[in-house]
């Protein structure tokens, strides 16, 4: 369902670490919720608790949780990381994405 690149991957690990979660057992949790410059914007977080509106998928050896209302909008996207001179950070690739805006964190179908 939703792809991790190793950059975003290795990232993860990092930051999921410095925060205090653990890689193996814990998550990403990745979302849309309505707002941002194009209409609608991702949510990215690290995570130990599911509910039972949530789906878990796993690539890459890192698990994400999609909550079931975003499950359409994320199909098929790829979580990269940029820590290019740009400094984006995690990237969501969303083939679904008609529309961007241009900080890459809002989008429209």
């Amino acid at each position: 369902m939703i792809k991790v690149s190793d950059q975003a991957k290795a990232k993860a690990i990092q930051l999921m670490t410095e925060e205090g979660f653990n890689p193996v057992e814990d998550f990403v949790r990745v979302g849309v919720k309505s707002g941002g410059c194009s209409g609608l914007e991702y949510v990215l977080k690290f995570d130990n608790q599911k509910t039972d509106t949530d789906q878990i998928f796993e690539d890459n050896n890192i698990k994400i949780v999609v909550d079931k209302k975003s499950i359409l909008y994320l199909a098929g996207t790829t979580l990269e990381y940029s820590g290019g001179l740009n400094g984006k950070g995690f990237v969501f690739n969303n083939p679904n994405a008609s529309r961007t805006c241009g900080c890459g964190e809002s989008f429209s179908l």
